[in-house]
């Protein structure tokens, strides 16, 4: 017999699911399932062939381009994705980044290996005061705008992108809004990206992207990978100090396999090493967040099960 509401997979233990939906939830997927838990598993035409009462699906994250939406849609299932949780985690992991690129923590930390004969002369002449920088956060909804409040407190300037906001929003986040990508290109210091990947947002961070950028501007991506164009032009613009900086938690590839900015981040080749850091895809997590992950999408596939309405509709 098919659970009734489903875990794809990722969960080895499902007690906080089980706390929840009792008798309800299990790893059997078949005709009798009527609701998915769903992590990294490929929701698709051939997959949903398996599950003809299928009528709810609830991914655990915040991301959904593992559901094909256009699939679901025709067949009449509701998809939900699960924004709640994990804010500060990934917004504190942005705000790290930023005051790490703003006081070159970690190319001091690099650099400071190899001085023998001198000590705290060896400045970085490219830092500035953070009241000197401009953050540009493009996306400000939940982190996006978590992120723009935090710079605020930390008396860093910030002007943000997003044209689907409504407008006096930015009066919300004490920050300046512009109407233009273009215009915040050229006036960050910092640019950190919080889109969710669509067919609109795919390969953002491309060659016109980087190429619009102040000369000399960091970047960072907290979002998702497959923003990234190609991490080749990453490595041509950081080798010829277009970009200073470059902070991702989210990569095209996962675990990245090979390639010139990989490679050279790998072999710790000097030039790069401080001015380049990689997490890997962790930002969203502490031992609270991942609590309320699976909180918030056990309760939510509950509530499609009950066929109530549920809450984060994609």
């Amino acid at each position: 017999m098919s659970s009734k509401i489903a875990i794809t997979d990722y969960i080895d233990n499902p007690d906080i699911e089980y706390s929840i939906l009792g008798d309800l939830v299990g790893y059997d997927i078949g005709e009798e399932t009527q609701v998915l838990l769903v992590w990294h598993k490929q929701i698709n035409a051939n997959f949903l062939n398996k599950t003809p009462s299928l009528k709810g699906v609830q991914r655990y994250g915040v991301g959904y381009d593992n559901l094909d939406l256009g699939e679901l849609k025709k067949q009449g299932v509701i998809a939900c994705n699960n924004p709640d949780y994990g804010v500060d985690e990934v917004s504190d992991t942005t705000i790290a980044m930023i005051m790490n690129m703003v006081r070159g923590v970690a190319i001091y930390n690099n650099q400071a290996k190899s001085y023998y004969d001198n000590w705290q002369e060896n400045v970085n002449t490219r830092l500035k005061r953070s009241s000197d920088v401009t953050v540009g956060v493009i996306g400000a909804g939940r982190i996006g705008g978590s992120v723009i409040l935090k710079c605020n407190s930390l008396n860093i300037n910030t002007i943000f992108y997003d044209k689907y906001k409504e407008r006096g929003y930015e009066k919300l986040l004490s920050s300046e809004r512009l109407d233009s990508l273009d215009e915040l290109l050229h006036r960050s210091d910092i640019i950190s990206v919080h889109v969710p990947l669509s067919n609109e947002t795919r390969h953002l961070i491309d060659s016109k992207f980087i190429k619009n950028m102040k000369t000399g501007a960091s970047l960072i991506n907290t979002a998702r990978g497959g923003l990234f164009s190609s991490l080749d032009e990453l490595y041509e613009a950081m080798k010829n100090d277009k970009i200073f900086q470059l902070a991702a938690d989210v990569l095209p590839e996962e675990p990245p396999l090979s390639g010139k900015l990989i490679d050279a981040w790998r072999k710790s080749e000097s030039w790069i090493n401080g001015r380049l850091m990689i997490n890997p895809h962790t930002s969203y997590y502490s031992s609270r967040s991942i609590q309320e992950m699976r909180i918030n999408a056990a309760k939510n596939a509950l509530r499609m099960y009950k066929n109530e309405t549920p809450h984060n509709i994609v």
